[in-house]
């Protein structure tokens, strides 16, 4: 038997038939699950064939919309999509205790995005430091040309830092190009910019630039959220005591932090999808910005106020848009960003922090309370049940009945769907 290969000459010039006739045979799909690959539902073959390459279907993605949401005094319902059980139940509920306190506050810096500019071989980086400095303006209108029309809406190029940084091979010289993106996010725009800058420092620096790109460590564009939940909403002194002891856990234990900031990315990782941003990079600068001064740790910090009750706040970088790439083009996406109805990329990113606020004090309020597996488990069982073929109502009949026994697998739902038939 020949052993196959990976090695394709000229695949993404296939057509799309093709492509999956190739695949097919390569993985041996059967002609159901081809056909399934060949449904693209919302989204046209001829949309997602041009958003990435050698596309062969798509991957759908539950969308669900979370409630209860008062933000800044202004009604919001938020789109989700994920995949994971209770997320956008838990936000509900969070939101909903958080309004009785008054819901949501937020607030934003301006959307700015830093580009990197990387220097190397040079004898004198202090001096060139002063150099690039000295060289300010000039270097800030070359990228500022670039983007002529993000600079007459407000945006553009409005200020860069030079730091010396060393690494093994060498002194390294860093410019900091720091780009106002107004509604989009701006990787296009600020790559643009540092790319048109990098050989005016060479010029200057008497260096080699290798690397000129943006750094998804947004530290300039930041979104906060802070929330008052009264005591008896949350459960009482006891649940508000043991969310604060679970916030001070996280602060102080980077394996705890994970998981605490994790449960936040649960909520803000879905709503950036739903509106079609780049949920890797705010993961990546979540993550970075948690570890900042040295040590890993929580993104949200909960308290207990003078009156009892629980306040919450969260602050990290929030680098989306509404506008550009695959925002505009995504059917999906314009509708989600229509239901939240966002007149900017600062309200966007201000919404979708408050969510990550919720998301963490849903988590925190189950683990302090009833432990956080009880509701979980309970949608766990649900998608067990479906995905061992139970249909209709035999879904929750199988379910529950895991549950109360406390047998939440495969091969139990799969006895109580056979047990089931047998006596219909």
């Amino acid at each position: 038997m020949l052993s196959k290969s990976s090695a394709f000459t000229g695949f993404y010039k296939l057509p799309r038939d093709e492509r999956l006739q190739v695949v097919k045979e390569f993985a041996d799909l059967t002609e159901e699950e081809t056909n399934m690959l060949k449904n693209t539902g919302a989204l046209p073959f001829e949309l997602v064939d041009h958003m990435i390459e050698n596309v062969i279907g798509v991957f759908p993605v539950p969308l669900g919309i979370a409630v209860n949401f008062l933000i800044n005094k202004q009604e919001y319902i938020i789109p989700m999509a994920i995949e994971e059980p209770s997320v956008v139940a838990a936000a509900s509920y969070a939101a909903k205790m958080a309004r009785q306190g008054g819901g949501f506050y937020t607030t934003s810096t301006p959307p700015i995005m830093t580009g990197q500019i990387q220097a190397v071989n040079i004898a004198d980086p202090h001096r060139a430091r002063m150099s690039v400095h000295a060289s300010k303006e000039e270097l800030l209108k070359k990228a500022n040309e670039q983007d002529p029309v993000l600079a007459s809406l407000g945006g553009g190029a409005k200020d860069l830092d030079v730091k010396v940084i060393h690494s093994p091979s060498g002194p390294m010289l860093i410019t900091n190009l720091h780009v106002d993106c107004r509604d989009a996010m701006g990787a296009n725009a600020v790559n643009t910019m540092a790319e048109a800058v990098a050989p005016m420092i060479e010029r200057i620096t008497g260096g080699r630039v290798y690397l000129r790109i943006i750094s998804n460590l947004a530290t300039k564009r930041l979104a906060r959220a802070f929330v008052t939940v009264p005591q008896e909403a949350v459960g009482g002194d006891e649940v508000v005591n043991g969310v604060v002891q679970a916030s001070q856990f996280a602060a102080a234990d980077p394996y705890r932090a994970a998981t605490h900031n994790k449960g936040i990315l649960n909520g803000v990782v879905a709503v950036v999808i739903a509106t079609c941003n780049d949920h890797r990079a705010i993961e990546a600068g979540a993550h970075a910005y948690a570890a900042r001064k040295g040590q890993y740790t929580s993104l949200s910090s909960w308290e207990k106020n003078r009156d009892g009750d629980l306040v919450g706040s969260l602050e990290m970088p929030m680098a989306v848009g509404t506008i550009g790439g695959a925002i505009r083009t995504h059917p999906i996406a314009k509708i989600a960003l229509k239901i939240l109805g966002v007149k900017s990329a600062n309200e966007l990113a201000e919404i979708i922090t408050a969510v990550g606020l919720a998301q963490n004090l849903g988590a925190l309020r189950a683990l302090a309370n009833e432990g956080i597996q009880s509701g979980h488990m309970q949608l766990h069982a649900r998608n067990l049940a479906i995905a061992a073929g139970a249909t209709d109502e035999l879904v929750d009949i199988v379910s529950e009945k895991m549950v109360r026994e406390g047998k939440i697998r495969m091969d139990r739902a799969r006895e109580i769907i056979e047990q089931y038939r047998k006596t219909r």
